[in-house]
């Protein structure tokens, strides 16, 4: 939920004008910054804070601690003053010089996505594990993780179930161990995105062997989701194919009811049960999974060598 308290244009999904009764956060003009900081101060589930050219004076943003505060300015001097002060008062500060900030990075902002991978399967019909086999010199999983980061997700958090999976990953994502993925990928969709922190809006749960999926088509998906009138989820449609296809986009208020699936399956049965709550925009990337070795045989080709040395 993004409250707008000031005569602000944006076409966000789930803005409000009125004070909202559950988890949000504010976009604000300098001028109704103190306003916003009482706001603050009677609302301990306003996470964040966005003020758009700031104030001659620099208020007490002893409120800010443990939050999230966007200072957007074309003064560089009076933005990295209130910047130092945020981050003085223990917030987690960014900030864009501009009085009239991009509309997308304000979006990126105001609703952060972070992305899950699903890589816990087994992948037994390749004879061995199938995200480690290797693409353009690096395991197919690590190119799913790639996209998700490049694409503009602020965290990726990889479900996983076998050591040699977490060692392939390494530091290229946080690493969630799900322990009972013998059950089915409801329980890595289930593991994922109980590991998203509290400030994420949404979840993009990716699966670790479509390594063809690409960072635009990441980047396509955040960008439609976060705007005004979209579905809270959204999915990638690919060529002439009618069908949704992963990567998908969650929206918080869906997790409860994902998280509450059991079995080998994913967020499908939902969408089929109720299809209003699901888009889907055309994707550049392919959803070409790898289930089998001539699966594989007909994308290994694609991916350009890495430089070893």
């Amino acid at each position: 939920m993004v409250y707008l308290m000031s005569d602000l244009d944006l076409p966000l999904r789930d803005r409000v004008y009125r004070e909202p009764s559950e988890p949000h956060v504010v976009v604000v003009r300098g001028r109704d910054l103190e306003a916003a900081l009482d706001h603050l101060d009677a609302r301990p589930d306003c996470r964040a804070l966005a003020v758009i050219a700031l104030p001659e004076e620099v208020p007490d943003l002893a409120l800010m601690a443990g939050r999230r505060l966007l200072v957007c300015d074309g003064d560089r001097a009076r933005m990295r003053e209130f910047a130092e002060a945020g981050l003085e008062a223990g917030a987690e500060v960014e900030w864009l010089n501009s009085d009239h900030p991009e509309f997308d990075r304000l979006a990126t902002w105001a609703l952060p996505v972070g992305a899950v991978v699903l890589a816990a399967g087994a992948g037994s019909r390749m004879g061995s594990n199938k995200l480690l086999l290797d693409a353009g010199g690096q395991p197919l999983v690590c190119h799913v993780i790639e996209a998700a980061s490049e694409g503009g997700c602020h965290l990726v958090n990889a479900v996983y179930s076998t050591e040699e999976v977490r060692a392939a990953i390494g530091s290229s994502a946080t690493c969630v161990l799900n322990p009972d993925a013998a059950t089915g990928q409801a329980s890595s969709l289930k593991v994922g995105l109980q590991s998203m922190p509290e400030d994420m809006a949404g979840a993009l749960v990716m699966l670790g062997d479509q390594p063809l999926v690409g960072s635009r088509t990441v980047g396509i998906l955040l960008r439609a989701w976060r705007r005004e009138g979209a579905r809270p989820a959204l999915a990638a449609a690919y060529g002439e194919r009618r069908d949704w296809q992963p990567p998908v986009l969650l929206d918080r208020s869906l997790w409860p009811e994902l998280v509450a699936l059991t079995g080998d399956t994913g967020a499908r049965p939902l969408f089929d049960r109720r299809p209003e709550l699901l888009d889907t925009v055309v994707a550049s990337g392919r959803p070409d999974d790898v289930d089998t070795p001539e699966d594989y045989a007909k994308i290994v080709h694609l991916f350009p060598r890495r430089d070893q040395g």
